[in-house]
């Protein structure tokens, strides 16, 4: 179908309500979670360490080990959504993440802090796919971006709603590693807290309607269109019949998309499924999540306290919340690409500032010290690098992996690209502890070879989706 076909249904009756905004804001709230299972660890690392006795190597393994859940739960959502629908397995992921909660916080071993963290992962793999394709699915294509965005809004505010608990928890304590409530030590009160939002996004799911999209994959016409009706305002009934139409003939509802159906003729993929996987990668391989599982210890070891080291981690995670929000209300018109070249550039340019700063450390380990100014200009290089992502790589890349795939394989490309993301986060996450302890300047100058290569890969390869409808994506 053509773009003409698709602005003239906009022009007769598909409007962006209210209503859409707040399903959109609650299928969002599993990006929340998504954003505070993933971050709540960095107030417990040096506790978890000292707890049990854990090395470098082992102590990235804990840290990371969730992301291999979360790459299995991205792997299988895909299927799970096609399956059991958008709305149910958002509730699925509830479940795992509320039980993941409970089982770390009550953890005996450093192996059963393992096994839950990774049953966490999985319920944040599942969330991490679902929530976009769910929000796209149901917006106009003129906000689809920004309600998109939504999704990276709620994992910021997530990774700051952690980091504030972790230092509020830690401070009640009197340090990390001190009981709180019930004998508990506080690090384990930092895992526990997050039953809370993971009951309250669950219960808040059930109310939301079924993706029209998944409605028409099924041969519900008539629920798909009662839910467009309601969702979008779409009043003009050849509006509505027309929309059905093009969701029915651009997904082949007959037919259920396999793996299979994503090679292409550039190295066994499509091209765009390519895309998606190195946009996954590149989001990672920036070493953003560095700043977000260790910057508490990263401060700690260089020379601030522990208390202001935790302050230093909440106001950076409000530098992010804050700059997702100028993202949102810039990506339906600057695009995202732009936002993209960006973020890449100065990110380059902030990540080789960090890494000549910690060239000028002295000492190594715990002994390590980072003289003036160089520690305070470390800190403004890090909140930069904060501020360009936040803009730029965070919001854009989860906007992207949620509209730019055709209908008919959406769902399993982005299970794929997700999945991709979380394999590179994991090696990311887990290489961090040995990298630092070959140098930090090491460390944050191969994020910004990243970086530098992120920015070529967006100028060569990334194309604009801004305003373009689901249905008239291209493999």
């Amino acid at each position: 179908m053509s773009s003409t076909t698709s602005n003239a249904v906009d022009d007769l009756g598909q409007h962006a309500t209210a209503r859409v905004v707040l399903i959109a804001a609650a299928a969002a709230l599993g990006g929340f979670l998504f954003g505070f299972d993933t971050a709540v660890i960095n107030g417990a690392v040096d506790a978890v360490r000292g707890n049990f006795g854990l090395g470098a190597g082992q102590i990235g393994f804990a840290v990371s080990c969730a992301l291999l859940g979360s790459a299995a739960g991205a792997w299988y959502a895909g299927p799970l959504a096609d399956r059991l629908g958008r709305v149910r397995s958002m509730q699925v992921a509830a479940v795992f993440l509320a039980l993941s909660a409970v089982g770390s916080g009550l953890v005996g071993g450093v192996g059963s802090l393992v096994l839950w963290r990774v049953v966490g992962g999985i319920g944040v793999g599942i969330a991490s796919v679902i929530a976009p394709t769910y929000i796209a699915e149901i917006s106009p294509a003129q906000v689809r971006g920004r309600l998109g965005s939504l999704q990276q809004l709620a994992i910021v505010l997530g990774i700051f709603a952690a980091l504030l608990s972790d230092a509020w928890l830690a401070g009640s304590a009197g340090g990390a590693s001190q009981p709180l409530w019930l004998g508990l030590a506080a690090w384990r009160w930092m895992f526990l807290v997050a039953v809370v939002p993971a009951l309250i996004y669950g219960s808040l799911v059930l109310g939301v309607p079924e993706s029209p999209r998944h409605l028409v994959a099924k041969g519900r016409l008539d629920e798909a269109r009662g839910v467009l009706r309601q969702v979008l305002n779409m009043t003009n009934e050849h509006a509505l019949d027309a929309k059905v139409k093009d969701i029915e003939e651009s997904l082949h509802a007959e037919y259920r998309p396999r793996l299979r159906d994503l090679r292409g003729s550039s190295f066994g993929l499509l091209p765009v499924v390519w895309i998606g996987i190195l946009l996954s990668v590149f989001q990672q391989f920036v070493g953003i999540n560095v700043i977000f599982y260790y910057s508490s210890t990263l401060w700690h070891s260089v020379g601030f306290s522990e208390a202001d080291s935790f302050s230093i981690t909440v106001v950076t995670s409000v530098v992010n919340v804050l700059v997702t929000l100028v993202a949102i209300a810039l990506v339906d018109r600057i695009g995202r690409k732009p936002l993209l070249v960006i973020g890449s550039a100065g990110m380059a340019l902030t990540l080789g500032l960090m890494a000549w700063c910690f060239s000028q450390a002295s000492g190594s380990g715990a002994s390590l010290s980072l003289p003036a100014p160089w520690n305070i200009v470390a800190l403004i290089a890090a909140n930069a690098y904060v501020v360009f992502f936040g803009l730029s790589w965070g919001p854009m890349v989860w906007v992207l992996l949620g509209e730019m795939f055709p209908n008919r394989i959406r769902a399993i490309a982005l299970a794929v690209a997700a999945s991709a993301q979380w394999l590179a986060n994991f090696a990311i996450t887990s290489s961090f502890p040995k990298l630092a302890e070959i140098g930090l300047s090491f460390a944050y100058g191969l994020y910004a070879l990243f970086a530098l290569v992120s920015l070529v890969f967006v100028v060569t390869s990334v194309r604009e989706t801004k305003g373009i409808e689901l249905e008239d994506m291209q493999s």
